[in-house]
């Protein structure tokens, strides 16, 4: 039996993860090409790991989003050496290719309890389970089918990402979208003490559902794993 009526999941090392491959091939694709500067595959990697580093923090500190293809833009400026040259630069065509990519090097489910926990929890009947989830070089159109894909979607009552609202967590306003989408029919007298956040992240997850009045569980980058919430 659930202990919660409502149950609030992060994505990213929460419930899914990436495939290394994608970022490897990634890596590649601009190393072919936007490398006029003629940097090392090494070196483009740790690109993308700085810029992808940066927005999170960026995000987290200001609560708003910033989108993929700006941070597209920000990796090809630095592997060229800061350049603004963009003129030329087809940003949704490159989009649809690096959505390509995901599509052929899929993200996998974070471990095998992630689906047995969901499962048990939809299957119960008493809860609703959403997803808060802020985004960074893949957009929340593209995870929507990836989460099909993995028949995670089926499991969900509803998914809001940072990128198609134009909040990130921990900002209070994303949470309380969260809350505010809630099925009122399923849940007519629901309590801020009946829902909880599940996520990795100790400032965008545990703070930013503090920070609104609900529970909260870190999960995955501790010693916890998500088969707590079935003690």
């Amino acid at each position: 039996m659930p202990n919660y009526k409502h149950y609030s999941f992060d994505l990213w090392l929460t419930l899914i993860k990436s495939n290394p491959a994608f970022k490897a091939e990634r890596a590649k694709y601009f190393h072919a090409n936007f490398n006029s500067a003629g940097k090392s595959l090494e070196e483009v990697s740790v690109i993308f790991r700085q810029v992808d580093l940066m927005v999170n923090s960026i995000n987290e500190r200001t609560g708003k989003n910033i989108d993929a293809d700006e941070m597209y833009l920000m990796v090809i400026s630095i592997i060229n050496n800061y350049s603004t040259a963009f003129q030329d630069i087809d940003i949704e065509g490159l989009y649809n290719e690096m959505e390509e990519l995901v599509f052929n090097y899929m993200p996998v489910v974070y471990c095998s309890n992630s689906l047995d926990v969901l499962y048990q929890l939809k299957d119960s009947g008493h809860c609703t389970i959403s997803l808060l989830s802020n985004t960074g070089f893949i957009r929340g159109k593209t995870l929507k089918k990836v989460l099909n894909h993995l028949e995670l979607d089926v499991l969900l009552d509803f998914q809001l990402y940072s990128d198609e609202v134009r909040m990130s967590k921990p900002n209070l306003q994303f949470f309380q979208l969260m809350l505010d989408t809630i099925d009122k029919e399923k849940h007519p007298e629901l309590g801020l003490h009946e829902i909880i956040h599940v996520g990795d992240n100790p400032l965008a997850d545990v703070k930013g559902a503090e920070s609104i009045g609900i529970k909260s569980l870190l999960i995955n980058s501790n010693h916890i794993t998500i088969s707590e919430l079935l003690l």
